[in-house]
């Protein structure tokens, strides 16, 4: 699976698409088989995938997470990203960017607005039902990656802390250093975009721009946070293999977690991400300096067939002002 680097923001028609939207290809396995979730829209007599277009200042990630729910009444986390599609649309260029996403057995609402059917089909039925030919790519990636395995993961988030004061301006302890304006607005925007894995658990460093990076979001959903002091970068510093043994632990639960950490520590845990991920995949690992801006979050997606390896990754740029 390739890296997905996300636009939030529409860009001129004669540079790129002119409208953003995203959705997800919900999924699940019943008695042996794969189904996947369907939806009819009256207004344009097709089929296709839950989806639609993003709202101001919403990212792509959150925009499928509530599309799929508006359009079925199913909340779902997001799973592996599925390759966007572009198609021509009367304003210009729309791009649809898909993610899989794995559902329980909970019938789908159609919400009487925008969709009159809601159904589970193989496959095959898929394909066949499919209004828009585009469509058809990320439902083949999607059941690739369940024939290899690689379809039923969990997500680890790596962020980096939101932008802090600068260290010339500040006088005090530097774990004291508290984020600037823009980093607090930008710590308010990840509270909203971790909502769509929903991490249970949170490591962090214990340094003021961390804790408040991380706190919005621990705060509106009561994930459990446990201050590592190996992410600080003095400990680091001190002691990195630390560092790589707490990603390593990490990397055998299964279960959606978060790690925030420093700039400086960040090449450790890259390091010991790579060494779970196909060379191909590791390619695509930010591993040039400054790896992540503040406020950025990459997603590992580990599988649950094989645990500790990871199969996907995805980037979110931060909030900018």
């Amino acid at each position: 699976m390739r890296n997905t680097e996300h636009l939030e923001e529409p860009v001129d028609e004669f540079t790129g698409p002119s409208i953003y939207a995203a959705g997800a290809l919900c999924w699940r396995v019943k008695k042996k088989k794969l189904e996947l979730l369907l939806i009819h829209r009256q207004r344009y007599d097709d089929w296709s995938w839950p989806k639609g277009k993003l709202d101001k200042g919403e990212t792509l990630a959150e925009c499928a997470v509530r599309e799929v729910y508006e359009e079925v009444g199913l909340p779902i986390t997001l799973g592996i990203p599925l390759p966007s599609i572009c198609y021509p649309v009367k304003p210009g260029l729309k791009e649809v960017h898909y993610w899989a996403s794995s559902v329980d057995d909970m019938p789908p609402i159609p919400d009487g607005k925008e969709v009159d059917a809601a159904i589970w089909c193989s496959p095959n039925k898929a394909r066949g039902l499919l209004s828009n030919p585009s469509d058809v790519e990320p439902l083949e990636a999607l059941v690739a990656a369940h024939e290899n395995g690689t379809l039923d993961t969990w997500p680890l988030l790596i962020i980096r802390h939101a932008k802090a004061k600068p260290r010339s301006a500040w006088t005090r302890a530097e774990g004291e250093r508290p984020l600037a304006a823009t980093g607090k607005r930008q710590a308010l925007y990840l509270q909203r975009l971790l909502m769509s894995w929903h991490p249970a658990r949170i490591q962090t460093s214990g340094w003021m721009r961390c804790i408040s990076t991380i706190s919005p979001y621990a705060q509106a959903t009561k994930a459990k946070v446990k201050v590592v002091p190996w992410l600080t970068e003095t400990d680091h510093k001190r002691n990195p293999a630390k560092v790589e043994a707490t990603v390593e632990k990490l990397l055998t639960r299964t279960s959606a977690t978060a790690v925030c950490t420093h700039r400086p520590v960040l090449p450790t845990i890259l390091t010991t991400l790579a060494g779970h991920m196909s060379a191909d995949l590791g390619e695509s690992l930010p591993l040039l300096d400054p790896h992540l801006s503040p406020g950025e979050v990459l997603v590992a997606h580990v599988s649950l067939e094989e645990p500790g390896r990871i199969v996907a990754l995805e980037q979110h740029k931060p909030y900018e002002d």
